[in-house]
């Protein structure tokens, strides 16, 4: 939760000294920062970035590095899958919704394949050009290509063809080296191209407020760096990067109040003060109630069993992308859930690879029938049993008419019998923030754009609206990043 209460902002004929000066300044060091400080210098500006903390990473570093990318990238070829921009955007404006930016996505799969070639051959994200195609919430190796929004599961395969679109930058020794994972091989070399470029960088750097002259034009920031307040003007824009409101107790009760208390992907330095900055001077808001929401299970084991409420009922198809069984886990079942799942499904789930292992929890309850199940559960009599007996009698001709599960996950659920109590046990950071224009304007209330300031990454609402994909952080941040950094070059 942000230390003290938002600082209205200051006017320029107020500020005594410009410690720091620039073409384009901005305010944040993760995935957004990084691919705006890049793209403003690509395009010829003198780039500062102010981080908070004492060097560049954030949140982006620490993640397992999907970013979402399709229409037929080199890595979605070499594996073999057909992608188009029509059937990403389809995808997405149906995963991602509902209420969803079209014009934002519609750039977002139209730039994707060039947005690789960026990443890749400009700025050297390396990319492994395999792919993984088991239950998991990332691949387990190094592969560089996985299934990340349930495109492949109900009810989105039905209408849309399905293509992986999760690419992960290739890491070395990932089990053994996790704090160097796919978010680190994204980060670093975007750094490196960074500084390679000429971007300056301070840390320390806790960002205030904005400063404005007297047109309304953002044209600085107040910082405080080692206890000062420091000024920093910047001469053609703003951009704000500093990531979500996940750990900001104040934000969350009156925006997202389901996520009180939940934060998870996410750093303590989320605490949405670029949102309160902007707001100080008339920025509009969207989507503040979405929330990405982590259900703490593996996939490889939830997968081949089944998941019931509080009530002992099924409501999702259980191969599904695991964020979507985190969201209707939290907002639609009061965060109630349990893992049914036989003996045998058990063991062989437990016997897969995993980049999860510490999800792989065992049992609470087992039992030799389900009734002997439901009664140590505490569940209404009848109630798991009538949902077993359900789910078996379609399992016999390997269909799930309720959920639409693939075949190949839905088996009948003999015994032994267990449950993995799940009570409770979602996390995740908020999705909404700032409402911006394609080219990463922040935009007033009134819908015009605020002269100077640009903003991208989880300060902002990107392509998600409501659901999420693993990937459309770091999609949405480095490629709106970049944009962000284009127009404030531009400017």
């Amino acid at each position: 939760m942000s230390e003290a209460a938002p600082i209205r902002p200051i006017p320029a004929d107020q500020v005594g000294e410009w410690a720091y000066e620039a073409d384009v300044v901005v305010a944040g060091f993760g995935v957004a920062g990084a691919a705006a400080a890049v793209g403003a210098a690509q395009s010829g500006a003198d780039v500062l970035v102010l981080e908070r903390t004492g060097g560049w990473g954030g949140a982006a570093a620490m993640a397992g590095g999907f970013i979402y990318m399709g229409g037929g990238t080199p890595v979605q070829k070499a594996c073999g899958f057909e992608d188009s921009v029509d059937d990403m955007k389809a995808f997405m404006k149906a995963a991602l919704g509902p209420g969803t930016d079209d014009a934002k996505i519609d750039v977002y799969c139209e730039g994707s394949v060039d947005h690789y070639h960026w990443l890749a051959d400009e700025c050297g994200v390396p990319f492994k050009m395999s792919f993984w195609g088991e239950p998991g919430w990332e691949p387990p190796a190094d592969d560089g290509l996985q299934y990340s929004g349930g495109e492949n599961s109900a009810p989105f395969s039905t209408t849309i063809r399905p293509a992986p679109r999760g690419h992960i930058p290739q890491m070395q020794n990932k089990r053994e080296s996790a704090e160097r994972g796919g978010g680190y091989m994204l980060m670093k070399p975007l750094t490196d191209k960074a500084a390679e470029l000429g971007v300056r960088s301070e840390y320390d750097m806790r960002v205030q407020a904005l400063i404005v002259d007297a047109d309304g034009r953002v044209v600085g920031l107040r910082a405080k760096q080692y206890g000062k307040d420091v000024d920093v003007r910047a001469r053609r824009g703003v951009v704000l990067a500093t990531g979500s409101f996940a750990y900001n107790n104040q934000m969350l009760e009156s925006f997202a109040p389901k996520m009180v208390n939940r934060p998870a992907a996410s750093i303590e330095e989320h605490d949405g003060r670029a949102i309160q900055m902007a707001q100080a001077i008339g920025a509009d808001l969207a989507h503040m109630d979405a929330a990405e929401v982590a259900y703490f299970c593996d996939p490889q084991l939830f997968t081949r069993g089944i998941l019931v409420n509080g009530r002992g009922q099924r409501y999702i198809n259980e191969d599904t992308y695991p964020g979507r069984v985190g969201q209707a886990t939290l907002y639609e079942n009061q965060n109630q859930s349990f893992v049914v799942i036989d003996e045998a499904a058990y063991e062989e789930g437990a016997s897969r690879p995993t980049a999860t292992p510490e999800l792989r929890h065992r049992p609470t309850w087992v039992a030799e029938t389900v009734e002997e199940l439901e009664a140590e559960m505490g569940l209404p009599a009848g109630a798991l049993q009538s949902t077993v007996e359900v789910y078996n009698r379609h399992a016999e001709q390997g269909v799930d008419p309720l959920f639409g599960k693939k075949a190949e996950w839905v088996k009948p659920i003999g015994t032994p019998i267990a449950a993995i109590d799940m009570r409770g046990l979602t996390g995740g950071f908020t999705l909404g923030g700032l409402r911006t224009s394609v080219d990463s304007e922040v935009l007033h209330v009134t819908g015009d754009p605020i002269p100077g300031l640009f903003a991208a990454g989880r300060c902002t609402a990107g392509v998600c609206a409501g659901g999420y994909a693993s990937g459309a952080s770091l999609g949405d941040g480095s490629f709106f990043g970049r944009r962000a950094g284009i127009s404030a070059a531009k400017n």
